[in-house]
């Protein structure tokens, strides 16, 4: 059974770090693998990000990212300081794990389904290419963030 998001394969766990350049370097020697890049969320012109339903020009982050297994990346985010989920999540719990990401396909119907299971859709932004999107849910039976993840090239 899929359950309310129409998949239950992991895609990517997310964390909200102050300093993505050494966190990445930490990560790094953990795992043993190369130093990612880090890249920015991109231009809002783009990206189009909503926070609370609200557009939300000034949010911005930076990030990198480690594929750990085929399909399977740890995400780490250093937002600005305009209001973000990810700065709220900073603000008021620190470092740590913001959120569990699942690839999706249609996401318009799987954040209507789990809307209907009770998350709340709190921010939604097109990647910096424009190769896709994603949709962060409030899941708070869960204790964590739901990301679905839309590629529109797969």
């Amino acid at each position: 059974m899929a359950g309310v998001v129409g998949t239950h394969l992991l895609a990517q766990v997310g964390f909200i770090v102050k300093d993505v350049e050494k966190t990445k370097k930490d990560w790094a020697k953990f795992l043993g693998l190369p130093v990612p890049e880090t890249q920015p969320i991109g231009d809002y012109e783009i990206t189009q990000t909503t926070y609370k339903g609200v557009p939300a020009p000034e949010a911005y982050c930076y990030m990198a990212f480690f594929d750990i297994n085929p399909g399977l990346q740890i995400e780490l985010i250093q937002p600005n300081d305009k209001p973000s989920t990810w700065r709220d999540f900073l603000n008021e719990k620190g470092e740590g794990m913001h959120h569990l990401a699942f690839q999706v396909k249609d996401s318009t119907a799987r954040v209507a389904d789990a809307e209907a299971a009770g998350l709340k859709l709190i921010q939604h932004g097109t990647y910096g290419d424009g190769s896709g999107e994603y949709n962060y849910l409030e899941a708070p039976d869960l204790k964590c963030i739901i990301e679905l993840l839309e590629s529109y090239n797969n």
